[in-house]
C-alpha cells in the first residue's frame, strides 16, 4: 500500500509514517515548515495547484490527513488561517482522494461535543464550545460532503514521543512538574489522553481495510480512545511519582472549578469521553496501552 500522511512532522503524523513503515507499506509524509527532504515532502496544504499536482503525481492509494491547528488558544487568534487549514484544506484532499480512487481518513477531535452528555457516540449531535472545534467540525463535514466513502476517525489529546515538549498538552507538563515552579494547573477537565502510538495503527488500520475493498471499506465516523480518566493535575501526580519528584506537586494549584469563559481565550468542554463502539463493530481492536506504563518507558529510555 502507498499511504500519503500529512503533517508528518508533527507529534503523530511521525508515528503514523513509522507505523505503515513497520507493515511494510510505502509512506510518503509531507511537512512545511518543518520539512526535511527527501525524508519529508516539503508540501503547502493550501496551495490547490501544488497538492493536486503532488497527488497526481504519486497516485497514493491512501490519504492519511493529521495536519491542522490543533491548539485551540491559537486558533482562536489566528482565526482565518486556522479555518483554511482545519475546514476547507480537508475538503479539497478528500475530493481530490475520491478523484484518484485513494482512500481517505480525516483526524478530528473529542471537541466538537460541548462535554455535557458523555460518553459520545458517533451519531451524537456536535455542538463545539469554542472556534478550533467549529472548525474541525466544519473540515469533516467538508470531507464527507466531497467524499462519502471518507472516514473521519475523531480522537481526545494526544501524547506520545515528541521532538519538543510543546507539541502535545500532555507532554509539556513533564517539563512543568521538572521545574517545580509555582503554577495553577487545572484539576476539573475529565481529558483521556491517548497514544499516538495507538491511534497511528488504528489510522493504519482503517487504511488497511479499505484500500483495495470492493464494497467493504470503511466510511463515516468513528471514535477512539484511551479510557482512563485524568485531569492535567492528576497527569502531574504521575509525572511527579515516577520522576521522583512529589515535593514539586507543593508548587502546583489545583483550580477544581472550571473558569469563567473572559477569563481563557477558549472554552473547553467537560467531559468529551468518546465511544469506542463503532470501531469495535468492524472489527479494529481498541486497545491502549497504560498511560502511566507508557510514560515509565518513555521517561527511563531518555
Amino acid at each position: 500500500m502507498k499511504v500519503v500522511v500529512t503533517g508528518a512532522s508533527g507529534l503523530l503524523g511521525r508515528q503514523v509514517v513509522l507505523e505503515a513503515e513497520r507493515r511494510g507499506h510505502t509512506a510518503i509524509g509531507t511537512a512545511l515548515s518543518r520539512a526535511q527532504p527527501p525524508k519529508l515532502v516539503r508540501l503547502d496544504l493550501t496551495d490547490a495547484t501544488a497538492v493536486e499536482r503532488f497527488l497526481a503525481s504519486e497516485r497514493p492509494q491512501a490519504i492519511i490527513h493529521c495536519a491542522a491547528e490543533k491548539r485551540p488558544d491559537v486558533a482562536e487568534k489566528n482565526q482565518s488561517a486556522t479555518e483554511q487549514l482545519n475546514a476547507v484544506v480537508p475538503g479539497r484532499l478528500a475530493k481530490i482522494a475520491g478523484d484518484l480512487g485513494a482512500f481517505f481518513v480525516y483526524v478530528s477531535t473529542d471537541y466538537v461535543f460541548d462535554g455535557t452528555k458523555p460518553p459520545y457516540e458517533v451519531g451524537d449531535s456536535p455542538n463545539p464550545l469554542n472556534f478550533y472545534g467549529r472548525t474541525k467540525l466544519a473540515g469533516e463535514r467538508a470531507v464527507l460532503e466531497a467524499n462519502p466513502e471518507a472516514a473521519v476517525l475523531r480522537v481526545p489529546v494526544l501524547y506520545g514521543p515528541a521532538e519538543h515538549a510543546a507539541e502535545s498538552a500532555v507532554n509539556v507538563l513533564v517539563d512543568v512538574v521538572q521545574k517545580g515552579a509555582a503554577a495553577q494547573m487545572d484539576a476539573w477537565q475529565a481529558r483521556f489522553p491517548t497514544c499516538t502510538v495507538d491511534v497511528a495503527r488504528v489510522l493504519v488500520d482503517l487504511s488497511e481495510i479499505s484500500v483495495g475493498a470492493v464494497g467493504e471499506g470503511v466510511a463515516g465516523i468513528f471514535h477512539f480512545s484511551a479510557s482512563e480518566r485524568m485531569t492535567k493535575y492528576d497527569m502531574c501526580r504521575v509525572f511527579a511519582r515516577l520522576l521522583g519528584l512529589e515535593g514539586h506537586l507543593r508548587s502546583l494549584v489545583p483550580v477544581t472549578e472550571k473558569p469563567d469563559s473572559e477569563q481563557v481565550a477558549a472554552s473547553r468542554p467537560d467531559n468529551t469521553q468518546l465511544s469506542t463502539e463503532a470501531l469495535e463493530e468492524i472489527g479494529v481492536s481498541v486497545a491502549c496501552v497504560s498511560f502511566e506504563k507508557w510514560w515509565s518507558d518513555y521517561l527511563s529510555s531518555k
